[in-house]
């Protein structure tokens, strides 16, 4: 067992996606495999139970994780102590973000921030995710995940660290929304939609119904963020097309409440990326 394996199996441990762990960490999804092989022979037990959709954690996977933890941020605290990374960082860091973005993507990013920076205090905020942009704008964040929109301000310093589909999604439980939506030919006009009130995934929503000829769609509601979004379709009221990492990240009872819809013409996805001011970027 050596270092580099922890931070594997940490990364993928958060992210539970082969392909994303294997592309933040530069290796090949085949090395990632035999390496967290070779980490579960060297432990004596499974780490991961995976099949052709999900990877999730055992119990001996989630012990495994709380040891890496540690273990990586002790290492990091000896580096620091006597001397091999120079300078420490202090200090506080503000962050914002959506609350999915908080489950989905930021776990990794902090984990390696704080083994390398142990010192400096981490404030996070969750809001709407189509906010993080002009938090960062307005200084009310130091760093942000955002949706990289089509014209970055030219302030803004912007790496990208996902691209994020979208699904459409409908109410799984038997009502008007799902049989109207489960049709051969949906009548999209006379469908309810729920759509999220700004940001990359709205606009890219506005696009669906342009290629779909749809020039005045019903609209249940227009929501701040995406999270209400599952369970109102959950509920019934309407459809809506959102990012799939949101409702891969809902919790369980609401996720399995809803159904997507398959055979749809979607939209590309969107960057998701983490933005700084330029000038703290320096």
């Amino acid at each position: 067992m050596d270092l580099r394996d922890l931070k594997l199996f940490l990364h993928l441990a958060d992210s539970r996606h082969f392909g994303r762990t294997a592309r933040a960490m530069h290796v090949s999804p085949s090395t990632l495999s035999r390496q967290i092989q070779r980490l579960e022979e060297d432990i004596g037990q499974t780490l991961f139970l995976r099949d052709n959709r999900t990877v999730t954690l055992t119990d001996a996977g989630e012990r495994a994780r709380q040891f890496a933890q540690h273990t990586l941020l002790q290492y990091q605290q000896l580096r620091h102590a006597i001397g091999h990374n120079g300078p420490s960082l202090s200090g506080e860091l503000r962050m914002f973000c959506s609350v999915t973005a908080a489950y989905s993507h930021l776990p990794p990013i902090l984990d390696r921030f704080r083994a390398e920076h142990p010192m400096v205090e981490i404030k996070l905020t969750t809001g709407d995710a189509a906010d993080a942009m002009e938090k960062v704008q307005s200084n009310e964040a130091d760093v942000a995940i955002a949706g990289r929109p089509e014209s970055l301000p030219a302030s803004i310093d912007f790496t990208q660290i996902g691209l994020i589909p979208l699904v459409l999604i409908a109410p799984a439980l038997p009502c008007p929304v799902r049989t109207q939506a489960t049709q051969e030919h949906p009548p999209w006009t006379e469908i309810p939609f729920i759509l999220p009130e700004q940001g990359p995934a709205r606009r890219r929503i506005d696009l669906w119904f342009r290629r779909h000829r749809i020039t005045a769609p019903l609209i249940y509601a227009t929501v701040s963020g995406h999270e209400a979004i599952v369970s109102m379709v959950a509920l019934g009221c309407g459809i809506a097309l959102l990012p799939a990492v949101v409702l891969e990240n809902s919790p369980e009872p609401v996720r399995n409440r809803v159904l997507v819809l398959e055979n749809v013409e979607s939209v590309e996805p969107f960057e998701l990326g983490v933005c700084v001011q330029k000038n703290a970027a320096r």
